[in-house]
């Protein structure tokens, strides 16, 4: 734990300095195959994406390629994609395989998350509308964020219930919080526990219990699969 604590309390959180940042396999509507797409990297509101192996192509949000992938958002260095009406993260220096929607009911639907170099968990997730990266933190019991994240995502959290926490840096007050929506590939959760700690002593959300207790984990080496329970 305080090596994760470590981790998570660095100013910035590097994924990687690779050429080849990212890869996703998006399962597109009528297809045999999925489509591989890599992004390669950001600049403003485009992103760099190689779909399928082919030449790079810039896409702004909005845009959508000749093989239906449209961008939706980037932020920072992530993006949401969208094929037939499904959305599904990518993030720089991390593979990861999103099942397609289809292929289960609406209530087992599953991710598949893969470690980086350190064993830990990095994806992004979509918070109240809005991209955040998380680390999944099975120490955590609520999905945890520090003040100015919760402002960029519109959370009121000085409404909520008052208390303290301790971290590695010592005890601090914390909000309890309710988040209205928590999506993670095509894995949808309301109404989500939250904490929210008035300091800025992470700098990444922790995806804690509160989102995890409602899944089926399973690790298998440097995989791990996240299928909704309920």
């Amino acid at each position: 734990m305080t090596k994760l604590w470590e981790f998570v309390s660095r100013a910035n959180v590097v994924l990687s300095n690779h050429t080849i940042v990212g890869l996703l396999f998006l399962s597109l509507a009528g297809a045999a195959a999925a489509a591989e797409v890599n992004l390669n990297g950001v600049v403003g509101n485009k992103a760099l994406l190689i779909i399928n192996n082919g030449k790079p192509r810039w896409l702004a949000a909005g845009e959508t390629s000749p093989e239906g992938i449209k961008l939706i958002s980037v932020a920072g260095d992530s993006a949401v994609v969208e094929v037939d009406g499904k959305r599904q993260s990518l993030v720089l220096g991390q593979n990861e395989r999103l099942t397609d929607a289809r292929s289960g009911a609406a209530g087992n639907r599953s991710v598949v998350l893969t470690a980086d170099s350190q064993g830990h968990f990095i994806t992004t997730a979509i918070i109240n509308g809005l991209t955040v990266k998380v680390l999944v933190d099975t120490g955590a019991s609520m999905i945890s964020m520090g003040s100015s994240e919760a402002k960029r995502l519109g959370i009121n959290y000085a409404a909520g219930e008052r208390s303290f926490t301790a971290t590695a840096n010592g005890v601090v007050a914390a909000y309890r919080v309710k988040l209205d929506e928590v999506r993670l590939g095509d894995i949808t959760i309301n109404n989500v526990d939250g904490l929210v700690h008035v300091s800025d002593n992470l700098s990444i959300v922790l995806l804690g219990m509160s989102f995890l207790n409602r899944m089926e984990m399973k690790r298998d080496g440097d995989r791990m699969t996240l299928t909704k329970r309920f």
